[in-house]
């Protein structure tokens, strides 16, 4: 019975556009002012006998997501009015689109399919409800009110939790690279819902909706059960409800909202305070020309380019597009400083890699910071990342040099200067110091001499105190063994 059903998901993702201001007023596009009610005004707040006025910034970049996600874009739009009743819609309907949105007909492609996209549109968000603790009453703030918001429908192509995750992931990176939304999820600037269905022979059984996930995890968990859930009832012989159910994450199960609404509920009709726009009206060529190399692009380019890192590796990298530019600046930039030494690329890359995955990025998490805040540049990376290749430093050296840069935005240079960090710069200068540590410490010599490693240790050690830790242990063990 389990194989007998398939899967169909269909994802309905909105995510806040990045604008000075709102939507339809001129009031500042900020819903994480602290103090509530503050970036509000007659028009946003639905005062009578005020007139919206559209921003078209929010229209061109809603239109290069569309580009981007490869979608058709409409001759003619307009907006509508969707009407339901919430207590932070200050309207009591919202101003949205209907029959002719911006983009459709696109796909985002994916590492093993294409996911279809229906339509994207652009509306204005709702305000925000708040529900003091221990209080019998809720309280609204309209901040957010009037917000441009992008909503993108997909066809039900996904066939699994797992699929439906990496979608929302690959959407969110896509919004990121195009620097018309920051998809923080955890901040409600995107919001993913799901509908879901099972049936056989592949059509499409009764639609459940998912609303309000907050972070693609409960997107992954949610759709595990709604699965689960509907198969056992299948299985009994009973029939799937159509309805809106939410997410208890702490119980980790789907619940019953309301009854699914179709678009009839809504009573859509054409804004009539809003004229139709002509597409043709803006300039498509120079929003197009904005289009970076997108994720996928990116991906596939990298895994070509440098074979040893792991795709793991490059997923990690190209999860923010300026952590992914400032590696191959970095590297580019470590091949320059190494021209002598003829290192491949591949090694460099690696090695780049690593700490920039494993200490720069750890950095970063900690202090819950986008890679896009480094105080230093990628060249200050690769000068200090060439020394440690070129055996001038040692691995310890780099971390704690790439720990100072983060926090104080200086350059390695000054940063050994400072620290008194001595750098090998010639195998020569490494040989006097370990002549001096020889002659300083002769009962050490001795007892090495008579077979006790530990003391060999003890003189490498010496070493590493006079340069600061600033030579590998394992070359000075060399130069150690061939003086002795």
């Amino acid at each position: 019975m389990k194989n007998s059903y398939q899967v169909k998901i269909g994802m309905e993702i909105h995510s806040e556009i990045k604008t000075k201001r709102k939507m339809f007023c001129f009031c500042p596009n900020n819903p994480f002012e602290v103090k509530a009610n503050t970036n509000v005004c007659p028009i946003c707040l639905a005062h009578p006998g005020t007139l919206p006025i559209i921003n078209k910034r929010a229209i061109e970049k809603v239109i290069l997501a569309s580009q981007a996600l490869n979608c058709q874009i409409a001759k003619i739009t307009k907006f509508d009015r969707k009407n339901y009743f919430y207590p932070d819609l200050p309207k009591g309907y919202q101003i949205s689109q209907y029959d002719l949105p911006i983009g459709f007909n696109g796909f985002l492609p994916l590492k093993e399919k294409k996911i279809r996209i229906r339509r994207i549109h652009l509306e204005e968000d709702a305000g925000k409800l708040i529900h003091p603790q221990g209080k019998n009453y809720s309280l609204v703030d309209f901040n957010r009110a009037g917000v441009p918001l992008l909503e993108l429908v997909s066809e039900p192509d996904i066939e699994s939790a797992k699929e439906a995750k990496e979608f929302c992931q690959e959407l969110q990176r896509v919004f990121r690279y195009l620097e018309i939304s920051d998809a923080d999820l955890e901040k409600g600037q995107m919001r993913c819902e799901v509908n879901i269905s099972l049936a056989k022979n592949n059509s499409l059984g009764t639609k459940v909706e998912i609303k309000n996930l907050g972070s693609f995890r409960a997107v992954e968990q949610a759709i595990e059960y709604e699965i689960k859930r509907q198969r056992e009832l299948l299985a009994k012989g009973e029939k799937i409800k159509q309805e809106t159910r939410g997410w208890n994450k702490e119980k980790g199960i789907t619940y019953p909202q309301r009854s699914k609404e179709e678009s009839a509920d809504y009573r859509y009709f054409p804004e009539p305070d809003l004229p139709f726009i002509e597409i043709d009206s803006f300039d498509l060529k120079k929003i197009s020309s904005s289009l970076p190399e997108l994720p996928w692009q990116k991906r596939e380019r990298l895994k070509k380019q440098f074979p040893s890192l792991k795709e793991e590796e490059i997923e990690i990298l190209i999860s923010e597009r300026k952590q992914a530019e400032f590696f191959e600046e970095a590297v580019s930039e470590t091949k320059n400083y190494l021209q002598e030494e003829k290192i491949e690329k591949e090694k460099i890359a690696k090695i780049l890699a690593n700490f920039l995955l494993s200490d720069l990025r750890g950095l970063l998490i900690k202090e819950n910071q986008p890679f896009s805040s480094l105080k230093f540049k990628a060249k200050d990376f690769a000068y200090l990342l060439s020394l440690f290749l070129k055996g001038k430093i040692n691995s310890r050296i780099v971390k704690d040099v790439l720990r100072k840069m983060y926090l104080e935005g200086k350059k390695p240079e000054d940063i050994f200067k400072e620290e008194k960090i001595t750098l090998i710069s010639e195998k020569g200068d490494l040989e006097k110091m370990v002549e001096e540590v020889i002659k300083e410490n002769e009962k050490a010599v001795a007892d090495y001499k008579k077979g006790k490693e530990s003391a060999l240790q003890f003189l490498v050690g010496q070493i590493m105190k006079k340069t600061k830790g600033g030579v590998e242990p394992k070359i000075a063990l060399e130069v150690i063994r061939e003086k002795i």
